[in-house]
């Protein structure tokens, strides 16, 4: 009868040893190439981070600190290629002045594509960080709004996805309440136009010059919003109204997102 050789099993105890090592030592490897990977990332973003704050201040406007995020897996081969899929910046309480009035944007967001950035930009801070394509997206604030059209009493909001106002008014000896909306649009150069083209105002009196002072009312609001310029030479395309603001959407292309030094 066979008997089962002893020697024969250590070899092959051995070889099972050697292979929970090496799987154990690339576990290992793997788990500090990943901590290596995050760690860059967030050296990346905190210097990104620093340069955005330089632009902002450069264009004469203020923010919280900028919250960046690289995205894109794995970090460090990106570094390597000088090249980034995604960086996300997000910007909060950002105030510009524009002819002397304040126009307050609580929130905006960058997103920008296809970056690039060498090694040595972002170990040093030194040169330029360029994106593809930059998309913004933010949002006025309706109390901002209602600051630049300058009526007492006067506020704005959204309705059924247009903006609408509010506001008293004396016509004819009378205190009325006037509602009514704005069409939006978006010229060439971004600017943005409110204008007010019917309005109503219950109890209004059935006179030609009631309805004239009314008239004259909403084109004393129909104005263009003086918008600040935006960061990264964002180009306004579109602006809808939302419940809790302006919604503002612009892009870019080709453009450093921070500040060009040395």
């Amino acid at each position: 009868m066979a008997h089962d050789d002893p020697y024969e099993e250590r070899p092959r105890r051995r070889g099972r040893k050697v292979l929970i090592t090496l799987v154990v030592l690339l576990l290992v490897l793997g788990g500090l190439i990943v901590v290596a990977d995050r760690v860059a990332v967030g050296v990346a973003e905190r210097a990104i981070a620093d340069q955005v704050r330089q632009e902002i201040a450069k264009q004469g406007a203020q923010s919280s600190p900028p919250e960046v995020e690289v995205g894109g897996v794995p970090f460090l081969t990106q570094v390597l290629d000088g090249r980034y899929e995604r960086i996300s910046i997000a910007l909060r309480d950002v105030q510009g002045s524009v002819r002397g009035d304040a126009v307050a944007l609580p929130k905006l967001d960058v997103d920008a594509r296809n970056v690039r950035a060498s090694l040595d930009t972002i170990r040093s801070g030194q040169g330029d960080v360029v994106a593809e394509t930059v998309d913004g997206t933010g949002t006025i604030s309706y109390d901002s709004l209602a600051k630049l059209l300058d009526r007492p009493g006067l506020t704005l909001g959204e309705q059924n996805g247009r903006l609408a106002v509010t506001a008293p008014i004396d016509i004819l000896g009378q205190r009325l309440t006037v509602t009514g909306t704005a069409d939006i649009t978006v010229g060439k150069e971004g600017q943005v136009a409110l204008r007010f083209n019917d309005l109503n105002a219950d109890g209004l009196p059935n006179q030609p010059l009631a309805r004239t002072l009314l008239n004259n009312y909403a084109r004393g609001i129909s104005i263009d919003v003086p918008l600040p310029e935006l960061p990264f030479q964002l180009a306004v395309r579109e602006v809808r109204p939302l419940p809790e603001g302006l919604a503002v959407t612009a892009d870019a292309r080709n453009v450093p997102i921070n500040s060009a030094t040395g």
